[in-house]
């Protein structure tokens, strides 16, 4: 992964030697005091770290490792805990580190004893091994730096030119000295108090940026020891341009940098492929097709446009004749906190009127889109994986059943599959998700106006050997763009296969403009009033991928969505607008951020569902029925009532 953040084009003028490294991760780290492991050197080398420090002491004529001398012990010995293990390595991996990879890895040494004799005795031991430790004999060969009892500079060269040295950025370095230093090293209490819990004070990180912009001005990493842990400080110092993390907990400082690239997110930030996912976990059937994201297409130029509805009807007790419910797949508070920080605000977020609903399905505490979204569509809770049908096998009517019988208009749009669980809920029935045929038979009853989504493929390829798309074009326009809807003759069909496409800047506005053609749709097809579901399915999509970056795009799609909703609702003034999920996906929480630059950092705990209570915008006549506390089932049934 290239690091973007990293202070005076250090990654210009950083050493060669780790400059693959570099290339791919997004920060260095190393393993401090690492024998005090479990099991020193293999605990620090299996996380992929850097760079692994070994103290040691020459003592009674052995290379020992401890920490102060009374730790000392004869099998703790630097050659049985260090240097055959990565002797060994070498000879398995081809000559790397790591087979088949250019990363290096870096081996500290602290001198805890005397200077010269032990330093002297080190060489000694590792010049055994010029294939595994000198990069003149091995381009990959392990890089060695000398720290704690450094020799002085005008003494550098009394040792072999693979032996390299910490140093201090307030040196004064000749040109020969300053080559033979691997990195700098400062001690952090002597800039900052900080204890890691919230944000450090600007003061102090002034202080601190000024060794990082002096290390980094002689071309050399920086490295602060006796710094605080945690999830919060290591962010803090990679944002700042710390390059080596210096931890005693390898292992959660390596899961917390690993898959970087989809734990934050800014736009205006430029980010390549490498800094992210390029597939994604497949779903069910209707998700075989999607590509997956791609953080270099997930990357945009600017935030968009947020707007502010006037409140005119909002919570009024008038008529309520056309319905748009807006349901984000996945999308939880996080997911919207997220993408609200991001782009520093979002429409969703000027509904006045909220509710909280909970979500489980009937036969498990955490609800699959089918459950989730069957109860949203028809007010009864279900098993999961059934589609608007009783465990009995008995179909529910859904919403879409609902305003049909009243006479009004009925449109289900999706930024996704149109055969996928939550808008297939809205048309038809089946106790098995993943039963396109029988699903998609469904619309052979003529009882929608409008249905807009991706996925050609299940009403072509099919295992009842219906002509399905023949006998639909018999009841409807069968379009193949969202371009082509407003101009199709009564009801249609379009299946515009950019719909699966995850969001980028070039197609953000595509479930915005569906949405639109869809209300001018429906309302040409009646006077009585519509309704529209509309659906964001890919925020479940990177919540399933733990791709923040992917959630945030996703969620400005949806919010362009709802916008368009709300626009329509303020000058119609007997529209109802509903926003919400049905569940969260990935248990998406946020650990930092800024908000003056829209900066966010947050990670997901699993790749499923959580059964987390999900967010309920209202806004239009009738709006304040949604505020409180309830189960998703009370959703459809309160837009029964409004609308009876």
């Amino acid at each position: 992964m290239k690091i973007t953040v990293l202070k005076g084009g250090l990654l210009a003028a950083m050493l060669c030697a780790c400059a693959a490294a570099l290339a791919q991760r997004p920060i260095l780290i190393h393993s401090h005091n690492d024998y005090c492991r479990r099991v020193p050197f293999y605990q620090a080398y299996a996380q992929g770290v850097y760079s692994i420090e070994a103290d040691l002491f020459l003592h009674e004529g052995q290379l020992l490792v401890g920490h102060d001398p009374e730790d000392l012990a004869s099998d703790m010995t630097f050659e049985g805990l260090y240097v055959e293990p990565i002797v060994t390595l070498y000879a398995r991996n081809g000559g790397r580190a790591w087979r088949g990879s250019d990363e290096a890895l870096q081996l500290m040494i602290e001198l805890k004893s005397e200077t010269v004799p032990t330093l002297d005795a080190v060489t000694e031991v590792l010049s055994r091994y010029p294939e595994v430790f000198d990069p003149a004999v091995n381009p990959h060969a392990v890089r060695i730096a000398v720290t704690g009892r450094v020799p002085e500079p005008a003494d550098f060269d009394k040792w072999p030119a693979w032996v390299r040295f910490d140093g201090r950025w307030d040196a004064d370095y000749t040109p020969e000295q300053l080559d033979r230093i691997a990195l700098i090293s400062a001690h952090f209490r002597n800039y900052s108090r900080w204890n890691g819990k919230g944000s450090i004070l600007p003061a102090e990180r002034e202080r601190l940026e000024e060794v990082i912009d002096a290390a980094h001005a002689m071309g050399k990493p920086v490295r602060f020891w006796d710094a605080p842990e945690g999830v919060t400080v290591y962010y803090t110092f990679y944002d700042m341009g710390i390059d080596y993390i210096n931890t005693d907990k390898p292992e959660v400082c390596a899961e917390f940098f690993n898959d970087f690239g989809n734990k934050n997110y800014r736009i205006g930030e430029r980010r390549d492929a490498a800094q992210g996912v390029t597939g994604t976990k497949r779903l069910d059937k209707a998700t075989r097709d999607f590509a997956g994201f791609r953080n270099d297409k997930l990357q945009l130029s600017e935030g968009i446009g947020v707007y502010t509805p006037t409140y005119r009807n909002d919570g009024g007790k008038g008529r309520v004749k056309n319905v748009i419910f807006l349901i984000g797949d996945g999308m939880g508070l996080a997911q919207i906190v997220a993408a609200a920080y991001a782009n520093q605000g979002l429409t969703t977020l000027g509904m006045k009127h909220i509710g909280l609903q909970r979500n489980n399905a009937r036969d498990a505490f955490t609800t699959d889109s089918a459950a989730g979204g069957s109860a949203l569509a028809t007010g009864e809770r279900h098993d999961n994986r059934h589609i608007a049908m009783s465990g009995d096998g008995e179909p529910y009517p859904s919403l879409s059943d609902h305003f049909r019988d009243k006479g009004r208009a009925v449109g289900v749009v999706t930024l996704g599959n149109a055969v996928d669980a939550t808008p297939t809920a809205f048309y038809g029935h089946s106790v098995e998700r993943d039963n396109s045929d029988e699903l998609t038979r469904c619309l052979l009853d003529g009882r929608l106006d409008l249905l807009c989504g991706s996925g050609m493929r299940e009403f072509t390829r099919r295992a009842d050997g219906i002509d399905l798309v023949g006998a639909l074009k018999e009841k409807y326009a069968f379009v193949r763009s969202v371009d082509e809807m407003e101009g199709a003759q009564g009801p249609v069909i379009c299946i515009d296969e950019r719909m699966d496409e995850a969001a980028s800047e070039s197609n953000l506005t595509l479930l915005a403009d569906a949405t639109r053609a869809s209300i001018a749709k429906l309302r040409e097809r009646s006077r009585n009033g519509f309704f529209l579901m509309v659906e964001g399915a890919k925020i479940d999509y990177a919540g399933h991928s733990r791709c923040l970056p992917g959630s945030i795009v996703e969620m400005l799609s949806f919010d362009l969505a709802v916008a368009e909703a709300l626009k329509f609702a303020d000058t119609n003034g007997e529209t109802l607008v509903v926003v919400t999920a049905d569940h969260e996906t990935g248990g998406l929480t946020l650990l930092d951020g800024d908000e003056r630059t829209g900066r966010v950092m947050g990670v997901y705990v699993t790749d499923d569902h959580t059964p987390l209570m999900l967010p309920v915008f209202a806004y239009g006549p009738r709006a304040d029925r949604f505020c409180g506390t309830y189960w998703n089932t009370e959703i459809p049934r309160m837009i029964r009532a409004v609308t009876e």
